[in-house]
């Protein structure tokens, strides 16, 4: 059984869905139609009116294409980060010669608001401003949920644009996407769809700054996706296309805000197991995302995880970096967002640590 934090197990619908025959995506007006029609859909989702667009390539690609898209050489970037997503904004920043300014903390911890504030006034004061600012709302490698809305609060207040990578949490737990400029998100966690696609929900004042610049790249651009009447930028991914849109159907028809409580069962449950195992949370239960659940098991982690996977057949996640060993996650997002499923992973880990 797969239960790792993305990619995820995918719904025997989707699966089926992407077997079909497939409309020409560059010939075929089908294919477009079935496009806007997955767009609209995951606005519902996305609960905004900015524009939904849906790029070719895994969710990655997302975080580089807001940073390509906005930056200009010598931008000043704000990078708010409490985890290794986070810090990666500033390296994309980097890569296209914009300046990036990274106000860091803890893994475990929410972001230092004070440092935030301290930092856009001081650019201010200087007359030296931000053009965006990044975050991340779900830190997968540590399952840190963050909230956003007091930095967006900030960022309000000096008008700075916005870009959250909201890759593991969309689908899964409310976002506040129309507060946001760029809402980053992709199709192999929450719904559960084979990884491929990037989704984006973006702010007209995002559009306007695309558009007064030169844009630096084809692929890693957002602005041709604005306007797909006369076809797309390259040939899009007809069967993951597909694949999504059947996924976003099974979130609509069970409804967003059922999807969202049954993410929060699966996630009590699996913290209830853990704590009776005797498992530290990281982070507390207050910083937790209702998707993925990372616990600290300091030097044991990929120990546990192997005989889990060998013996068990239930396949787990570690964290990333320097916390590959100390960390074991539950991927309890989108189609493995099951309280019986939860118990199935969380008799795995109890047999091996038996």
């Amino acid at each position: 059984m797969l239960f790792t934090p993305g990619p995820t197990a995918v719904p025997p619908s989707v699966r089926e869905a992407m077997a079909e025959p497939q409309p020409n995506p560059d010939l075929d007006p089908a294919f477009r139609d079935r496009y806007r029609d997955l767009c609209a859909k995951l606005a519902r989702v996305y609960d905004t009116d900015h524009d939904v667009v849906v790029l070719g390539g895994e969710g990655i690609l997302g975080l580089e294409a807001a940073i390509a898209s906005l930056v200009d050489p010598g931008d000043r970037v704000l990078c708010v980060s409490n985890g290794r997503y986070g810090d990666g904004f500033a390296d994309f920043v980097g890569s296209y010669d914009g300046d990036p300014e990274l106000v860091g903390g803890p893994f475990d911890d929410g972001y230092d608001l004070d440092a935030v504030e301290a930092t856009l006034e001081d650019a201010a004061a200087a007359g030296e401003p931000f053009e965006l600012a990044t975050m991340v709302h779900c830190e997968t490698p540590t399952g840190t949920l963050n909230d956003l809305e007091p930095v967006l609060d900030r960022l309000d207040e000096y008008d700075v644009l916005s870009v959250v990578d909201a890759v593991s949490s969309l689908g899964g737990t409310p976002v506040p996407t129309e507060r946001i400029d760029i809402c980053l998100g992709g199709s192999q966690k929450c719904f559960s769809a084979p990884p491929g696609l990037t989704t984006a929900a973006i702010s007209d004042r995002a559009w306007e700054r695309m558009e007064a610049r030169e844009p630096t790249s084809l692929y890693t651009n957002f602005l041709p996706w604005r306007d797909v009447s006369d076809g797309f930028p390259y040939t899009h991914l007809d069967a993951n296309v597909a694949g999504l849109d059947a996924a976003v159907d099974l979130v609509l028809d069970e409804g967003v805000e059922a999807v969202y409580a049954r993410h929060e069962a699966a996630a009590e449950r699996c913290r209830e197991r853990g704590a009776e195992l005797g498992l530290e949370p990281y982070p507390d239960a207050e910083r937790a995302s209702p998707t993925v659940t990372a616990f600290s098991l300091p030097g044991e982690a990929e120990r546990v995880q192997q005989r889990v996977a060998a013996e068990e057949d239930v396949v787990l996640a570690t964290g990333l970096g320097e916390l590959a060993d100390d960390i074991l996650r539950i991927g309890h997002m989108g189609y493995n967002a099951d309280v019986e499923k939860v118990d199935r992973a969380m008799d795995a880990v109890e047999a091996v640590r038996s």
